[in-house]
């Protein structure tokens, strides 16, 4: 029996970025189904102690980015610390996957994270912008209604239904990979849940 792996995230998030593509080949690895879940962090972190960026202490914003240059270095993977668009609303985007999910599968809605994700932290588009992501769905060969799908009350309704299953869950940050209602959070926590994979 296939192990699910429930991927919570907000597209804007450079962690969810430095990790994405090592969770994508672990769980193909491991034979795993993984459920793409965008969720609006502006409403787990009210309820789980978290704040947003701008709001927090200046030594841990300091401290954010010497971490990012670090993983940065030690994955491979380049990245503009402090990009054009940033903070930017993720909203959007998280709705745009979450119409690719539905209409055409979540293979096909990772593939279209990771390419926001590094429309963000490497390209410096903003990714609140239609346009931008019209021009990220042609150039992944998508089909350009996914755009109009995701204005739907439909697609909203389950980004909030999935915010809301991300705090029943105890998700609290992003990345979170929950297996069996246990979560691993943040892409240093990958080793730990390949771990966990190879053990099922």
């Amino acid at each position: 029996m296939s192990t699910t792996i429930d991927y919570y995230f907000t597209p804007q998030s450079p962690w969810t970025y430095l990790g994405h593509q090592r969770f994508a080949q672990i769980a193909s690895a491991a034979g795993a189904t993984v459920r793409v879940l965008p969720v609006d962090f502006g409403k787990i972190f009210p309820v789980s102690g978290g704040l947003p960026l701008g709001q927090r202490a200046p030594q841990r914003q300091a401290y954010r980015l010497v971490e990012l240059q670090r993983f940065s270095e030690h994955l491979r993977l380049p990245i503009n610390r402090q990009p054009k668009f940033f903070p930017v609303g993720g909203d959007p985007a998280a709705r745009l996957i979450t119409a690719v999910d539905q209409s055409d599968g979540s293979a096909t809605a990772m593939t279209l994270a990771g390419a926001i994700f590094k429309a963000v932290w490497v390209e410096e588009r903003n990714i609140a912008d239609d346009q931008v992501l019209a021009e990220i769905l042609q150039e992944r060969g998508l089909d350009a209604a996914r755009l109009t799908q995701s204005h739907s009350p439909a697609i909203q309704q389950l980004y909030d239904t999935r915010t809301q299953q991300a705090i029943d869950a105890g998700v609290f940050g992003a990345p979170s990979y929950v297996v069996d209602g246990e979560i691993f959070w943040g892409q240093d926590r990958l080793d730990l849940l390949e771990k966990k994979l190879a053990a099922r």
